[in-house]
């Protein structure tokens, strides 16, 4: 699962304990398992995926969006909330219009900054500025996981007093000391999710090569557009020291990281995404391993903030010379000496039972004010 994925099911779940909800989504990837929520019904559809399993590129977008279309046309509902990318928040926006039923869009991020940030052409942004725009501008009201992501949906045309900030986390009762720890045969850095360009997590890579004295590995778990010439770059650098371990599901990941030395997140400063804050920083603290984190001053705040780990930045030699901290960390039982001092900060700060709940307020709201209109 995504940290999209862990936003919209806790929302479901807050939800469920007094709405009727029905959720339209895709198959799964081949040879994956996702158990669905209790309580709700689950529509999945066909969608076009790429070789490693995952919907990327605005065609695969489409053969789920334009089917979309049509299956909330004819649907009955008070309230559609929408997740991104803006093509799927466009048909809920257009439906919602057509049929005068509140739209509330859950973007998690702000996507054109992300597609800034790949440098692609200037058309294609210019155009799905003004998607996202649109369905700013449509929706009753968006969620922000943050108060910066909040300013940015602001400023790319969202009407700041529907601008929701409803705070990001992580399923602490899947994520916890208590999970059992993965085993592997030396010690290993874990990375988990989406492996992107705004991310780059080969500067993991290249850290890890600087620690040829050193017995340790890094494992990979998820899937992303560089994931490909980061398999390159580890068979050419550090051959045999870096394991793609795909798609796991939330219990797996857990484990990975409650047995790492610690967890590594990266945020690329400088190319439009310094605002994220990552949920793989929430994952491990709420596991009670360490962050590594190499990147954007924000990101690294709240490592810093929350005594979570080492943040660095967004250099090799840096990041190596944590890792070097942070085994010596792991070998002398620092890091299980303070293992409850990392879950008890997630506990307080980072619980996604809490962000569901605060957005399913907002969907309700949404809900009351539509009933209203039409008396």
């Amino acid at each position: 699962m995504t940290a999209a994925s862990f936003r919209m099911d806790a929302l479901v779940r807050a939800l469920a304990s007094d709405t009727d909800v029905t959720i339209l989504t895709t198959r799964p990837p081949r040879g994956s398992v996702i158990a669905d929520p209790v309580g709700v019904k689950v529509r999945r559809a066909r969608v076009l995926r790429d070789r490693s399993g995952a919907i990327r590129g605005y065609v695969p977008y489409l053969s789920f969006d334009i089917p979309l279309f049509f299956r909330l046309l004819v649907r009955r509902t008070d309230v559609i909330v929408a997740e991104a990318p803006p093509t799927t928040g466009l048909f809920a926006a257009v439906v919602a219009m057509l049929t005068r039923r509140p739209l509330v869009y859950y973007p998690g991020d702000v996507w054109t900054d992300a597609v800034a940030s790949m440098a692609a052409p200037a058309p294609v942004i210019a155009v799905m500025r003004t998607v996202e725009r649109f369905v700013l501008r449509r929706a009753v009201a968006a969620l922000a996981v943050s108060s910066e992501v909040a300013e940015r949906l602001a400023a790319i045309g969202g009407r700041p007093e529907r601008v929701v900030t409803v705070g990001n986390g992580i399923d602490t009762g899947v994520f916890s000391p208590e999970v059992p720890a993965a085993s592997a045969v030396r010690p290993y850095f874990v990375y988990t999710g989406t492996m992107s360009e705004w991310q780059q997590p080969d500067v993991f890579i290249r850290a890890l090569a600087e620690l040829s004295d050193v017995e340790v590995d890094i494992r990979f778990f998820g899937q992303g557009a560089v994931e490909a010439d980061l398999k390159a770059l580890a068979d050419r650098l550090v051959p045999g020291r870096v394991h793609f371990g795909g798609l796991v599901g939330p219990g797996e990941s857990a484990s990975w990281i409650r047995g790492s030395v610690a967890a590594l997140v990266s945020i690329v400063p400088g190319i439009g995404y310094d605002f994220a804050r990552p949920t793989k920083t929430y994952a491990a603290a709420a596991v009670g391993s360490p962050v590594l984190f190499a990147g954007a001053d924000i990101g690294g705040e709240v490592v810093r903030a929350g005594g979570l780990g080492e943040s660095v930045d967004f250099d090799a030699h840096e990041v190596a010379a944590a890792m070097r901290r942070l085994l010596a960390a792991w070998a002398d039982g620092s890091t299980e000496r303070a293992r409850s001092d990392r879950a008890a900060w997630a506990l307080a700060n980072a619980s996604l039972s809490t962000v569901g709940e605060r957005a399913a307020r907002v969907v309700r709201g949404a809900r009351r004010g539509s009933r209203r209109a039409d008396k």
